[in-house]
């Protein structure tokens, strides 16, 4: 994800998605050969996630572009796609897999998934004014430290070398500056403990259900459930959010989708019956969908639209992470205990704190805007107070403005060349 939100960055999102679909085919294509486990490893695993990897992030960044009245609801449809694949594409490959083996199954997916190409090459890229900041602008931002401000004072009597380097090095560090922002930090942390609790229940619903008496038909519905109602939640929410009523608490709606996936898996242990557990189905699949169509608007809402392309690269990134440890965390605590309680109560709790986390940041950062703003109204000093996440900083311009000025004119005079 880091890496297609790299590309889609320095060359454009259309060619981060067509090169993502060409490596995507190409590892389906080279599968449909294989001989051993070790080339599935190599062909399915490696070069096919890599190249699905290089498509969403960059995918899922030109609808925040694109749409911005209505970008809850955009973000819910786009991404209820997959949970519409999965559901119609899981009975395809069977039939094809039984029509053609696994072998020619792979070998008409990678196919397939070239229209990835296609679907690279028709989204246009479009300039937004956030793309296009000067650096006076640049140097107003509170988390650029001081000796780079004092740094870029110097330009005016600095060689055309030095300005082209310090030129190269202000892209790079907008590119990222997201990272220094105390929102992202706690945005990041909390998505960590999100995607640990909500992992393992994917993998043990279906064997939790056995284990109390329910069939193998009923396990399944259940699995069924919850994937159609995990894109109803994709749609639905998103619409919901995007209604003028709840525009403004998108993140607490956010907070609050999260909470209700949490406490879904804390009574998770005491439901040892079929009947009981089509309900859970439905609202953890609800839930589920709610926040994942959220996670783009919330890391928009802490960003900008200028950075969502690599800080959703890193969220995706850090969502992926807790994947690999949870399962396999949970299978221990069932191993152990003899039983599927421990490993529900600690996703439960994990989902609860980091919807908890991001909740108490966002008050602290209320808190400190009002008292800003009382700060402000009782003194008459002229300053220039710019908030970012939850720490705010009183600056006086310290800067002389016509180098700053002078700066600026500098600057563009050499990128035009």
């Amino acid at each position: 994800a880091p890496l297609g939100s790299l590309i889609s960055n320095h060359v454009s999102c259309q060619v981060g998605i067509m090169l993502g679909g060409l490596l995507a085919s190409a590892g389906l294509i080279l599968s449909s050969f294989a001989t051993s486990l070790e080339h599935l490893y190599l062909s399915l695993g490696v070069l096919t996630g890599l190249g699905f990897a290089l498509c969403y992030s960059p995918a899922i960044a030109m609808v925040g572009k694109y749409f911005n009245k209505k970008k809850a609801l955009a973000y819910g449809i786009a991404m209820s796609g997959s949970g519409i694949g999965t559901f119609i594409l899981a009975p395809m490959v069977q039939l094809l897999i039984e029509q053609f083996s696994w072998h020619g199954a792979l070998l008409i997916l990678g196919g397939f998934v070239l229209n990835l190409c296609v679907c690279g090459a028709l989204m246009r890229p479009i300039a937004l004014k956030e793309d296009h900041k000067t650096a006076p602008e640049f140097l107003e931002q509170d988390y650029v430290p001081e000796a780079q401000k004092r740094d870029l004072k110097r330009m005016s009597i600095c060689s055309p070398l030095i300005k082209a380097w310090s030129h190269e090095s202000l892209c790079s560090w907008k590119e990222y500056d997201f990272l220094l922002m105390p929102g992202f930090m706690v945005l990041a942390v909390s998505v960590l403990f999100m995607a640990y609790g909500c992992s393992p229940l994917f993998v043990y619903l279906v064997p939790y259900a056995l284990s109390v008496g329910v069939s193998h038909h009923q396990a399944a519905f259940l699995m069924s459930i919850l994937g159609v109602i995990d894109i109803i939640g994709n749609i639905t929410f998103g619409w919901l959010t995007d209604r003028r009523c709840l525009k403004k608490h998108r993140h607490f709606c956010y907070l609050f989708a999260v909470g209700m996936d949490g406490l879904c898996c804390l009574f998770l242990p005491v439901l040892k019956n079929f009947p009981l557990l089509v309900p859970f189905s439905f609202t953890f699949g609800y839930f589920d969908g709610a926040y994942v169509t959220l996670i783009p608007v919330v890391t928009a809402d802490v960003v900008g639209t200028s950075s969502l392309s690599s800080a959703l690269g890193v969220v995706y990134f850090l969502h992926a992470v807790p994947y690999l440890v949870s399962p396999p965390v949970a299978g221990w605590l069932v191993d152990t205990t003899g039983s599927y309680t421990a490993s529900f109560l600690l996703c439960g709790f994990s989902m609860i704190f980091s919807s908890t986390l991001l909740c108490f940041a966002r008050l602290a950062k209320k808190i400190k805007r009002t008292h800003l703003r009382s700060l402000t109204n009782d003194t008459g000093t002229k300053q220039h107070i710019w908030t970012n996440g939850a720490i705010a900083y009183s600056v006086t311009a310290e800067l002389d403005q016509k180098d700053v000025e002078f700066l600026a004119v500098d600057m563009n005079s050499y990128s035009n060349r």
